[in-house]
C-alpha cells in the first residue's frame, strides 16, 4: 500500500470512530491537543502523526491504537 492510500485510510478510520462516539472534529482535536484543522488534514489524509498523537486519538475515540489500522473492512 502507497502511503498516500495509507495514510487516507487511516483517516477514514479516524473519522468513522469519531462519528460513531458522536464527536466532532473540534471536540476530539481539544482532547488531542490539537487543531480542528489538523483533525480534519488526518481525517482527509494529508498529514502523518507521531505514535504519540495516534495513542492520543485511540484514547479520545475509545478504541484500542490497532483499531485505527485495521482497514480490513
Amino acid at each position: 500500500m502507497k502511503n498516500e492510500e495509507f495514510l487516507k485510510e487511516f483517516g477514514l478510520r479516524v473519522k468513522f470512530y469519531r462519528i460513531k462516539k458522536g464527536l466532532t472534529q473540534a471536540q476530539i482535536g481539544e482532547f488531542v491537543e490539537i487543531s480542528e484543522h489538523r483533525i480534519s488534514q488526518i481525517e482527509n489524509g494529508k498529514c502523518n502523526l507521531t505514535l504519540k498523537t495516534v495513542n492520543k486519538l485511540s484514547d479520545a475515540l475509545g478504541v484500542v491504537s490497532a483499531k485505527l489500522f485495521d482497514f480490513s473492512d
